[in-house]
């Protein structure tokens, strides 16, 4: 299965319609925290064929209505802090700290595990666990980016914007 991962869009809603079409390539989204304001959660739900799960970061402020947002796209999940995820027999969990991230991959419960925050493109086997930080959509530290995984291959992919 592909699965598309992005995190960090902090309203930079050029880029993010720069993105969609490409990130369409995978069936599920993973986004990892940053929208910032509710609309940019709207342009991803209607620009994401698929499903989208999504976690929040430290600059999601209005909360209720992210989840209004949510509610009504009819695609997304917005899951609060953290996810829990099987996605085709891929045990996944999505949070937006690094330091979280490293605790869940070195726990051996997970064979994805997706962060953002640092906006750094990262990615290692960290007992037998893929750790993944997809960069930043937004742009602002350096590239703009995603990643595509393959669940199947066991190969994570980065894509620029």
């Amino acid at each position: 299965m592909l699965i598309t991962i992005c995190s960090d869009v902090h309203d930079n809603i050029w880029k993010l319609a720069d993105a969609l079409p490409g990130m369409n390539d995978g069936k599920v989204l993973l986004f990892c925290g940053d929208f910032c304001a509710p609309f940019t959660l709207d342009q991803m739900a209607r620009g994401f064929d698929g499903p989208v799960h999504a976690v929040l970061g430290n600059n999601d402020g209005d909360g209720r209505l992210l989840s209004r947002v949510a509610a009504a796209a009819g695609n997304v999940t917005l899951h609060g802090e953290m996810a829990e995820l099987d996605l085709a027999r891929c045990r996944v969990a999505i949070n937006h700290y690094p330091e979280i991230a490293a605790g869940l991959a070195a726990s051996g419960r997970y064979d994805l595990v997706c962060y953002g925050h640092d906006h750094t493109f990262q990615h290692e086997q960290v007992a037998g666990c893929w750790l993944v930080n997809p960069g930043e959509i937004m742009g602002r530290f350096g590239r703009s980016s995603y990643v595509i995984f393959d669940s199947t291959a066991g190969t994570v992919t980065i894509r620029e914007v």
